[in-house]
């Protein structure tokens, strides 16, 4: 309604109301002095004085609604104005929350102090952050993927929070109340709950992808072809259709995602129709996997230090494929893609990390004052590889390359006793430890419950 249509209306009911009243005044001259009109009156004057009152509450009514619709437009039209609006999103715009959070995952080769200066930290407060995790964590060995979660107060432009991940499940917490003060230190630590998983099947392809199809995971699979890579060659005596069991820990969050993985408590790996079962046994001072008759898996070496190659030249006699001439092959080559990890084939120290000529990058290892082993034409070593370094069986030294003398990715491998190079194949080496007196009774024990575990899994799963 416009300001015109609210006065006419107005207008209309003034005129209205006054016709009304000027008709009872003409009535009332037209019977004055007589008796019939004065008796009417008498009889009528609560109904023709409530009529008069809702006409007089009508207008007011509809004058107060023209008044508001018409202020509300006024508003209205001031919100959509186009300058207002402008104004008021370029405020908007404009504001910042007071405290912004960075997340960085660690990449190779970064270190603390480039990670820090990456996000303008001053130097005084890299200082004091390093002082607050030394006690806890040693800075100057990042692991990639590691977390970092920064919290700053724009007001003054200073830390406020820094999270560190130690692991999966702990983190490091720094705070402070203003930039004055110190930082104070908490552990944050993931509850997690252990769950045992069983997992069976047959291998049609190679064991990697049999055990990915039942979502084992990577950790798993690692471990599962470390225990039995000092008694199997994976590439030569897997065939179709035979078949693995494996009984394992998990840590799961809160929200049943697997953070960690555990110890494998069982495996059995069938082997053309037999049976290759081995038990963990968790006693400290004999701690490993053992045959069903107490035998230690471990051996001094692993017989192949690379899971999923294939061999490709054995030791012997060869002609070279790139100097042409017959030679002695004195170690043992597994073809295998680039980058794919070699472990250390037992417990020793590294000799030598660097160049060997035609071998390319290589590693050198002492085991003992018997064994020493040789791993060339990596394409890289490891983090942390240095001569001296003591490295354990199964760790990761390097990874599969074609560096120095050679045509295609592959590890050569070297087995070297008493200082004479021998064949890695058929060389005997000495059995693992055999459990004997209290520890044996205790593993007999031990191996009961897993059995019964085992058959409880299998009945679930079915």
């Amino acid at each position: 309604m416009n300001k015109k249509k609210g006065k006419k209306l107005m207008i209309l009911l003034g005129f209205f109301w006054f016709f009304f009243n000027a008709q009872l005044i003409i009535l009332t001259i037209h019977f004055k002095m007589q008796k019939k009109f004065i008796f009417f009156l008498s009889k009528n004057v609560r109904i023709i004085g409530l009529i008069s009152l809702i006409i007089f509450a009508i207008i007011i009514a509809l004058y107060s609604n023209y008044q508001k619709n018409f202020n509300s437009k006024k508003y209205d039209n001031f919100i959509d104005n186009v300058y207002l609006k402008k104004t008021l999103n370029e405020i908007i715009n404009n504001l910042e929350p007071r405290y912004k959070k960075y997340n960085h995952k660690i990449k190779s080769g970064e270190t603390f102090d480039k990670i820090l200066r990456e996000y303008s930290i001053n130097k005084k407060e890299i200082l004091e952050i390093k002082e607050s995790l030394i006690k806890k964590v040693n800075i100057n060995k990042l692991n990639t993927n590691q977390k970092i979660q920064i919290i700053f107060d724009q007001t003054n432009n200073k830390i406020k929070e820094f999270i560190f991940q130690i692991s999966n499940t702990e983190k490091i917490y720094l705070s402070r109340e203003n930039e004055e003060t110190k930082f104070n230190q908490k552990i944050l630590t993931v509850k997690l709950d252990k769950k045992v998983i069983f997992k069976e099947n047959t291998i049609l392809q190679s064991l990697y992808k049999a055990a990915t199809d039942q979502n084992i995971p990577p950790n798993i699979i690692i471990e599962f072809a470390r225990i039995y890579g000092f008694q199997i060659d994976f590439q030569r005596d897997i065939r179709k259709e035979d078949k693995f069991q494996i009984l394992f820990e998990v840590y799961v969050d809160k929200n049943k995602k697997v953070i960690e993985t555990g110890e494998i408590i069982f495996a059995n790996l069938k082997l053309s129709g037999q049976d290759n079962s081995l038990y963990y046994f968790d006693k400290e001072d004999v701690l490993g996997h053992y045959d069903k008759n107490g035998k230690s898996v471990q051996k001094a070496l692993m017989k192949t230090p690379i899971n999923g190659a294939r061999l490709s030249s054995s030791f012997g006699l060869r002609k070279h494929p790139i100097d042409g001439f017959t030679k002695m092959h004195r170690g043992t080559d597994f073809a295998a893609p680039k980058g794919t990890p070699i472990m250390a084939s037992g417990n020793g120290i590294i000799k030598k990390v660097g160049w060997c000529g035609g071998g390319g990058n290589c590693i050198k290892i002492r085991h003992n004052s018997t064994y020493e082993t040789v791993y060339a034409h990596m394409s890289k070593f490891a983090r942390g590889m240095k001569t001296g370094v003591r490295v354990k069986q199964g760790q990761t030294i390097g990874f599969v390359g074609s560096t120095g003398k050679s045509t295609g990715p592959h590890l050569h491998y070297e087995v070297i006793v008493n200082g004479k190079k021998v064949n890695s194949q058929t060389l005997k080496l000495p059995s693992g430890k055999i459990l004997k007196g209290k520890n044996r009774q205790l593993f007999e024990t031990s191996k009961i419950k897993i059995d019964v575990l085992k058959s409880e899994k299998i009945v679930d799963l079915n």
